[in-house]
């Protein structure tokens, strides 16, 4: 079943707004067995709605819109579409009943502009959007599907787990796609498209590999379609296991899509705890880790120690290891990731000092240069990395090498 979508505002466009929706749907579509041809991001204007829905309904099966329905003047969507549908408005009473408890709830006053948010096309089907006043709305013409919803992300997202992707795929009887993701690092993508062309090339016709690049690391994305599940789940084990041979000692972990993630999978699951002491990282590494819910089971605390008074005071560097070192060095980034692991009872630490830039390079130490450390039960190792000129690539890349750092040693036990 292919799908597309179509998300409407002048917020979008203008990039007053981020179009987090197109991501959302397209990973939730693709996850229920749909393959998602086309994403649009398109104005408040009937031409453009118009125009943009022909178009994907003459190559998709279905077309999921998003935005234009609230009840100013602008929201023109619904409008747009009894145009389309050669329909028109009436108030439907389901909608209605939504649209009063909710401003029943919050303690507003139904004015004649917000009741009109219960006015619908008459050829659609209502579907209720429990979470906000502006209704979701299903046609059918011809065997395809057009569904409008709110452009509100936590509506949408809603209404599409709960109403409308399991209504398309009892609607369409879609078939089965399963995605593995596989993490590498420690090896960039051309070098690795070489390395692994020749198991590219043999993969079976119903997979279907994806390169996506992050900083640092490659993200390769197995993807197999068909009818017989228990089949594409064997060819993709068959895939990975066949992967391994060849590319194996870059391959940091699979089923995450980001190392972030695999650091919290894995820490999560052996029971060890971490902490962190950044100095060119800022807290990054602390910041992502924190990010995701349920990091306080392992995550202890960190530590930015930006200046050399705190690498001194809060992690017990030595005196003499700055003045003889510098704050970027082998000897200093090692002493932070051991203080770290010693002062707040962790088992492992991370530590990162580098020059983030663009300026503060010095020949021997140029714009980029970083040294990471990971201290541990059985020792501390520490890596240099020259990562460029660019100050938050170069963060990026500090945080993906360090926890690949990470997971290599947790990977040893």
């Amino acid at each position: 079943m292919n799908v597309s979508i179509i998300n409407i505002g002048d917020e979008l466009l203008i990039g007053q707004v981020v179009n987090t929706n197109a991501s959302t749907m397209s990973k939730m579509l693709v996850a229920a067995g749909m393959d998602v041809k086309e994403t649009a991001v398109i104005a408040d204007d009937r031409d453009a709605i118009l125009s943009s829905l022909s178009r994907c309904l003459a190559k998709t099966d279905a077309v999921l819109i998003t935005g234009g329905l609230g009840p100013t003047k602008d929201d023109i969507t619904k409008k747009v579409l009894c145009e389309f549908f050669d329909s028109h408005l009436v108030e439907n009473e389901e909608a209605l009943n939504n649209v009063k408890r909710i401003f029943e709830a919050r303690g507003y006053e139904l004015t004649p502009i917000n009741r009109q948010q219960a006015w619908v096309p008459e050829c659609c089907t209502m579907v209720n959007n429990v979470l906000g006043t502006a209704p979701c709305m299903w046609f059918e013409q011809n065997g395809k599907v057009v569904i409008s919803m709110p452009g509100v992300p936590f509506e949408m997202e809603h209404l599409m787990r709960t109403e409308i992707v399991p209504r398309l795929q009892q609607h369409f009887r879609t078939g089965h796609i399963i995605n593995k993701n596989i993490l590498v690092q420690g090896i960039g993508e051309s070098f690795l498209s070489d390395l692994i062309e020749p198991w590219e090339l043999a993969l079976p016709k119903t997979i279907r590999l994806a390169y996506l690049p992050q900083a640092g690391m490659v993200k390769l994305r197995l993807t197999a379609r068909g009818d017989d599940r228990d089949l594409l789940q064997k060819q993709i084990a068959d895939a990975v296991n066949s992967l391994y041979p060849i590319a194996g000692q870059y391959i940091v972990g699979e089923d995450c899509e980001t190392l972030t993630e695999l650091v919290h999978k894995t820490l999560t699951a052996n029971g060890h705890t971490l902490a962190t002491a950044e100095s060119c990282t800022g807290g990054a590494i602390a910041s992502r880790l924190t990010a995701l819910s349920g990091a306080s089971v392992y995550f202890r605390g960190g530590i930015v120690a930006y200046s050399n008074e705190v690498k001194e005071c809060a992690l017990g560097v030595q005196h003499t290891v700055l003045e003889q070192h510098g704050a970027v060095s082998e000897e200093t980034v090692r002493q932070m990731a051991e203080g770290a692991r010693r002062h707040l009872g962790a088992d492992y630490a991370i530590a990162t000092s580098g020059i983030a830039g663009p300026t503060g390079g010095t020949p021997d130490k140029p714009v980029g240069t970083v040294w990471i450390a990971v201290s541990g039960p059985i020792g501390t190792e520490t890596r240099l990395k020259k990562f460029g000129d660019d100050r938050l690539r170069t963060i990026d890349r500090t945080c993906n090498e360090a926890f690949a750092m990470l997971i290599n040693i947790l990977n040893r036990k």
